[in-house]
């Protein structure tokens, strides 16, 4: 089955979406849970593993599901057909602040490695499987960087990064040090190394971590400024941690809510 050439763009600042527009046939499979809307032409059909057309069979199927398991995603992805007989258009929305960023696989050589939650939706075809890192330093160490996705095909594949994005076009030789979760995406020839800080109070005051992603050309990088970790660690630090129901966080439901002033009132605690 030939590759589905899509036409699309790519909507909004902060939170983005994009928009695929599809002839008649023409068909895009999305992550569970990125669809925002679509017209009325579109049909959906939950398929296991991702949907590509290199899956034959019930064990190429079982393979494909498989290796999604392995990167943290659904055993499922959906297929948006057009059905009518005019073009129709379906939307995937971004899961956080960030940007959309569309990769023409037939342009980066047929392959791209990426960040395992970073996929969001592509042209019908597009294969996704597993890319293990062959180091031991990489899996020991590397964190989210260890288990890494790989898209395949000649089509359109759209990923998501948390923040703003920054391509680098490394030379022959050349090497980038990066935290590890703010690697989104990089072409397969580029060497992907994890290298120890080098100094105990370094990583231990300097709140970087231990270790460093080592990105060595030719080919071409994509980093994210705010890896969806280190958004949720501070989200976490931020939050209250007592179960007073938010007595004594001096917010408005410490003063006035059931836990509060006002709920020790309504309770009988002026008695």
């Amino acid at each position: 089955m030939a590759m589905d050439v899509v036409d699309y763009e790519i909507k909004g600042s902060e939170m983005q979406f994009v928009e695929v527009e599809l002839d008649p046939g023409e068909a895009a499979v999305g992550e569970a849970g990125s669809m925002f809307f679509m017209d009325a032409g579109i049909g959906m059909d939950t398929v296991f593993g991702d949907g590509s057309a290199n899956q034959g069979g019930f064990f190429g199927k079982l393979l494909g599901a498989g290796k999604r398991l392995i990167t943290g995603e659904s055993l499922f992805t959906t297929i948006y057909t057009n059905n009518a007989s005019q073009k129709q258009r379906v939307a995937f929305g971004a899961p956080y602040p960030g940007k959309i960023i569309a990769m023409d696989l037939r342009q980066l050589g047929g392959m791209l490695i990426c960040q395992k939650d970073s996929f969001l939706c592509a042209a019908r075809g597009v294969s996704l499987g597993i890319a293990l890192q062959q180091k031991l330093g990489v899996g020991f160490f590397g964190g989210e960087g260890f288990i890494m996705q790989k898209l395949e095909g000649d089509g359109l594949a759209f990923v998501h990064a948390g923040g703003t994005v920054v391509k680098r076009e490394l030379q022959p030789g050349q090497t980038l040090m990066v935290d590890t979760g703010c690697v989104v995406a990089y072409m397969p020839q580029v060497n992907f190394e994890i290298q120890y800080v080098g100094k105990i109070k370094t990583a231990l005051f300097g709140g970087e971590g231990l270790f460093f992603a080592k990105l060595t050309g030719p080919g071409t990088v994509w980093l994210q400024s705010l890896p969806f970790s280190r958004l949720a660690s501070r989200v976490f630090a931020a939050a209250p941690q007592t179960g007073s129901g938010g007595r004594g966080e001096g917010s408005v439901l410490g003063g006035f809510g059931a836990g509060g002033v006002l709920g020790g009132i309504l309770g009988g605690d002026d008695e």
